[in-house]
């Protein structure tokens, strides 16, 4: 007999921390991993846009590294559990991904606008739950010492994001929407 997903103990407003203590399920540590975990189901939304299988394998390993994340932030600070960890690699990863993809783009002048195309917009909202999940994160960090490669790693991804928005378009031809400011 499989387990029911539900165990009815977050009924009153509180969730289990990997390692047993329970919090309130507005604590900035659940709200921390639970942006990591909106923009990994945004990623794979994203990732449904692609048939190419070089995309979708990176973004598939950037989704294990955002489940690496969510456990980490999961775990009670207090217990010291041995949770995977992010590794300078993974940064590495993102920063090469973003040059060998921008050696392809224009460079940028102007302020774009998100859109002009699903995947291009979709690249767009990981970028900016990628930024608020970073933001969540760093608030996290003043009260709970966080793996300072957790920061780096989400701040290179919301760039890798930017990056990768405009690489799709560059790749299908769509003109960019520069915005212009109005005029008074």
């Amino acid at each position: 007999m499989s387990m029911k997903i539900y165990t009815k103990t977050g009924d009153t407003g509180t969730t289990s921390l990997f390692g047993g203590r329970r919090i309130s399920k507005d604590d900035l540590r659940i709200e921390a991993y639970g942006t990591v975990d909106e923009l990994n189901s945004f990623i794979g939304l994203l990732n449904s846009t692609f048939s190419e299988a070089t995309q979708n394998y990176f973004l598939t390993e950037v989704q294990k590294r955002l489940f690496t994340i969510g456990s980490n932030l999961a775990s009670d600070p207090e217990k010291r559990l041995i949770t995977p960890d992010i590794r300078d690699e993974d940064i590495h990863t993102l920063e090469n991904a973003m040059d060998t993809m921008d050696q392809l783009l224009e460079p940028l002048r102007n302020f774009i606008l998100p859109g002009g195309d699903v995947a291009v917009a979709y690249a767009h909202v990981c970028r900016t739950v990628c930024r608020r999940a970073e933001r969540r994160v760093i608030t996290l960090d003043r009260d709970s010492t966080i793996d300072p490669k957790i920061i780096i790693y989400l701040n290179r991804l919301s760039d890798y994001f930017f990056v990768l928005a405009r690489y799709i378009g560059h790749t299908k031809d769509l003109p960019e929407v520069i915005w212009v400011a109005r005029k008074s």
